[in-house]
């Protein structure tokens, strides 16, 4: 007798990419909070709070086990949000490349995966 099978979640290449991203952002945004502001405030708050926000935004919209259920759009502009946050920070901290390379890198992985989110 074979016990019944629970399907696992297919988890390619984007989805791990996609991870690495979000918590890169989330990093970024601690560094960019602690090295852009002057110690000990803002930039303790900064620090700790634009992670803190971030990871807040996308538990409630965007991660796979979300709070709120929403349209495919609100998720898109949330997703934007976190990662151009990241980006400009890279960018205010005289880093244009990392700026850049992590744009283009968030940006092709949101349109593979929107494109997946949409035809499903």
């Amino acid at each position: 007798m074979n016990a019944p099978s629970t399907a696992q979640p297919k988890i390619g290449f984007n989805e791990l990419l996609r991870f690495v991203l979000e918590l890169f952002a989330i990093v970024t945004l601690g560094i960019f909070g602690f090295t852009a502001f002057p110690l000990p405030w803002p930039g303790v708050l900064i620090g700790i709070g634009a992670p803190l926000f971030a990871i807040l935004l996308w538990a409630l919209f965007r991660s796979p086990k979300a709070v709120f259920a929403v349209d495919p759009f609100v998720k898109a502009l949330v997703e934007i949000a976190v990662f151009s946050s990241a980006a400009i920070a890279w960018w205010l901290m005289g880093q244009p490349i990392v700026a850049i390379v992590f744009a283009v890198v968030a940006a092709v992985s949101g349109v593979i995966n929107g494109r997946r989110e949409f035809s499903a």
